[in-house]
Order: C-alpha cells, then sequence, then structure tokens
C-alpha cells in the first residue's frame, strides 16, 4: 500500500488505494468474478476473508467440504479445499489481487465506493465498481460434535451431499420447506429417512407436508430436541431429548442433514441495499442491485439453488454486468 508524509507531522499516513473493481469473498462467485474481470484487465482486488472468521473465510463454504461429485470436469470427485485451491490458481494466474484480510465496512454512498480492511480507521481502498460474493452461511444446531463431524456423516446440504448415503439411515433436522423438500431428496438414496422436529407441526408449506406424510421412507419424531451428534470420526447417532417429556434417546442413524435455515452474509450492505424479506440481496437484471455500481452474486443473493456450479455462473454474470457498466461509465 502507498505511504505518504504528511507535512505537519513528518509522520507516514496511509493513502487510499483505488481499484476499478473491488471484489468482496473468494468462493465460487468470487474468485470466478476475478478470473473474468482479470482476463478483462480491470486488475481486481480480491478480498478473501480471516482464516478465522465463521461468516467470510477464503474460499468460503466449500472448504468445509469434503468430496463434490456433482460440479463438471471432474468425472473421479474433488475436495472443496482442493476446487478452491484451482479456482484460486486460475484467478492469480490472470494477475487477480487476492489479499488475505476482511472488508469491516463498505461505503457505497459515495462515488467511488470506499472499504475500510481490518484494523483500519480510514478507507483502505476505493473502487468504481463492487461485486459482493460474501456468501451465506448454514445455521448450526450448537451442539457437541456438530463441528467435529461436519462433512464426516453431517451436511448441511442434501444436493451435495446425498449420494454418499446410499442405503443408509438419516435424520433430517427441521420442519420448513427446507428440511422436507431435502428429507423427500434424501428418500432417493436412504433405507430411512427421520425428521426431527422441536414442534408438534411441520411450518412446511401444505403440499410439502402432503408428499412427506405420504412417503413410506419419511418418519417423523415430534416435540424434540437434538442435543448432541454421536460418534468419533463419523456420525454414529443422535442424541435427543423429547421437549415435553424430557425423556432423553438415541437415534441410530448414520447421516445427518441439518436443514433449520441460512444466513446470508449481508452485514455490509444491510442498511445501504435494498435486500428480500429474508434478508438475501435482491437482484435485478442478472446481477445489478439497487445500487448502480454495486453488483452481488453467489449465495448472497440466491436462496434458491446454493451450489457451487450456480455462484460460479453468477460470479461470471457479476464480472461481465461489472465490465459493462464501467464502460458505459466511461462513455
Amino acid at each position: 500500500m502507498d505511504l505518504a508524509t504528511s507535512p505537519a507531522s513528518g509522520l507516514k499516513e496511509k493513502m487510499t488505494e483505488h481499484t476499478s473493481v473491488l471484489i468482496i469473498g473468494s468462493g465460487p462467485a468470487g474468485l470466478t468474478a476475478a478470473i473474468y474481470t482479470a482476463r478483462a484487465q480491470l486488475n481486481p482486488i480480491v478480498i478473501e476473508g480471516e482464516p478465522s472468521s465463521t461468516t467470510d473465510q477464503p474460499g468460503g463454504q466449500l472448504m468445509l467440504t469434503t468430496d463434490i461429485e456433482n460440479y463438471p470436469g471432474f468425472p473421479e470427485s474433488i475436495t472443496g479445499p482442493e476446487l478452491m485451491a484451482n479456482f484460486r490458481a486460475q484467478a492469480l494466474r490472470f494477475g487477480a489481487d487476492l489479499r488475505t484480510t476482511k472488508v469491516q465496512r463498505l461505503d457505497t454512498t459515495t462515488r467511488p465506493f470506499r472499504a475500510w480492511l481490518t484494523g483500519d480507521d480510514e478507507p483502505s481502498i476505493s473502487a468504481d465498481a463492487v461485486i459482493l460474493a460474501t456468501g451465506a452461511q448454514s445455521m448450526m444446531l450448537k451442539v457437541p460434535g456438530e463441528d467435529r463431524l461436519l462433512s464426516h456423516g453431517l451436511s448441511t446440504c442434501a444436493t451435495c451431499d446425498g449420494f454418499f448415503f446410499r442405503g443408509h439411515d438419516i435424520a433430517v433436522i427441521g420442519g420448513g420447506d427446507s428440511a422436507i423438500e431435502e428429507a423427500t431428496f434424501l428418500t432417493r438414496f436412504a433405507s430411512s429417512v427421520t425428521i426431527v422436529h422441536r414442534r408438534d407441526s411441520l411450518r412446511a408449506s401444505k403440499i410439502m407436508q402432503e408428499r412427506a406424510f405420504a412417503n413410506e421412507k419419511i418418519r417423523f419424531v415430534w416435540n424434540t430436541q437434538v442435543t448432541e451428534v454421536l460418534g468419533a470420526e463419523k456420525v454414529e447417532g443422535l442424541a435427543v431429548r423429547n421437549l415435553v417429556t424430557g425423556e432423553q434417546s438415541v437415534l441410530n442413524v448414520t447421516g445427518v442433514f441439518i436443514a433449520i435455515g441460512h444466513i446470508p452474509n449481508t452485514t455490509l450492505v444491510t442498511d445501504q441495499v435494498d435486500l428480500e424479506d429474508n434478508g438475501y440481496v435482491r437482484t435485478g437484471l442478472g446481477s445489478y442491485t439497487s445500487i448502480d455500481g454495486l453488483f452481488a452474486a453467489g449465495d448472497v443473493q440466491d436462496h434458491v439453488y446454493r451450489q457451487a456450479i450456480t455462484s460460479a455462473g453468477s460470479g461470471c454474470v457479476a464480472a461481465i454486468d461489472a465490465e459493462r457498466w464501467l464502460e458505459a461509465q466511461a462513455d
């Protein structure tokens, strides 16, 4: 970062660095946007996130995923960390400037936009356009065993991991549309699917409920809370407690899918950009947001598909949108 000397004090102070495109996030959306904008010679700066962060760690949620079998081009599968390492290497190859730090504040009320990085009292970077690719995080149970067994029999994405549970007895935690949809999908692979819900009725839509109740592979455990995910190296069961009787028991399952919701990482723009009712960034045509020059890609704006391939695709869209928008500003 450039330094300048203050005539009054003789001390060196930080200068705000300028870029055409600032990309916030380094999951499939952010790094795909980096590849495309770098190839367009826009010299993007990519803020990857921080390794200690649970909401915007470098590489995104795929860093917590083991085998990926549904990403095109890898017939023998690839691990999440390997896939993201490939994304990163490709972005670097084309000249993207990747920085392992975090944007702690973003101001979209001025032109150019301004971003403050970790530890900075003054804006570190100004940008003509910003691509927000901060993703979303799955809501977790916060019980013992959960962190240890994530990606070892415990998952938050049936579409991603259901194939690995052929012949297994599986539990799905939740009672909304997402939980019922995932449970129904998992019956294609599992021997049985047990839906564990804290209440005595589902919150899912009527048609989703009817499908689940009619499915012979699905059973329900009502008024029940998970207290621990059991297993040393892989899931071996669920410890649960009945919220009415207080009775504790163990469900004999070898797979667990948590489907209690997602939280989009929109803290940087919550009070600045239009959001959907569920908190995701609202995008219109392509990746355009309500703020001219601010684009959104990946899970921060996608609450429907949430796949690596769709995130990568939206990162491409955002990069092309940003490039064309910048060209229009120069005319």
